[in-house]
C-alpha cells in the first residue's frame, strides 16, 4: 500500500524539482546578462523565417506513422500465414519497425518541408 503511494508522489516531487530548477536558473542567467548590459533581445525567441507550420507538421507525421502501422500488420500476416512465424514475434516486430520507419521518413519529409514552404 505504502508502495503505491510513494512512486506517484516521488514521480511528482522529481517533475517539480527539474521544473523549478529550470526556471529559477533561466532566471539567474538572464539577470546577469541584464547586469552586464546585453540587449534584451536575446530572450525573444522569435520564429524562424522558413519553417512549415506546426500543424503541417503534425498531420505529416501521423500520417506516416499510421501508414507505417498499417503496412506492418498487412505484413505481419502475410509473415504469419506464408512463413509460418508466431503471432506474438511477427506482429509486434513488424509494427514497432514499420512505425519508427514511418517516423524517420516524416523526419526526413519534414526537413524538406521546412526548407521549402513558407
Amino acid at each position: 500500500m505504502a508502495a503505491a503511494i510513494i512512486i506517484p508522489v516521488s514521480f511528482f516531487l522529481v517533475v517539480l524539482a527539474i521544473t523549478y530548477l529550470y526556471f529559477s536558473t533561466r532566471n539567474r542567467e538572464r539577470m546577469a546578462l541584464i547586469e552586464k548590459g546585453a540587449d534584451a533581445s536575446i530572450f525573444v525567441k522569435g520564429k524562424r523565417e522558413r519553417t512549415a507550420p506546426f500543424w503541417k507538421v503534425l498531420v505529416l507525421n501521423l500520417a506516416l506513422l499510421l501508414m507505417g502501422i498499417g503496412l506492418a500488420i498487412f505484413l505481419a500476416a502475410a509473415f504469419v500465414h506464408t512463413l509460418g512465424m508466431d503471432d506474438e514475434v511477427a506482429y509486434p516486430g513488424t509494427i514497432f519497425f514499420m512505425a519508427g520507419s514511418g517516423l524517420l521518413v516524416g523526419f526526413f519529409l519534414t526537413k524538406k518541408l521546412d526548407k521549402e514552404d513558407v
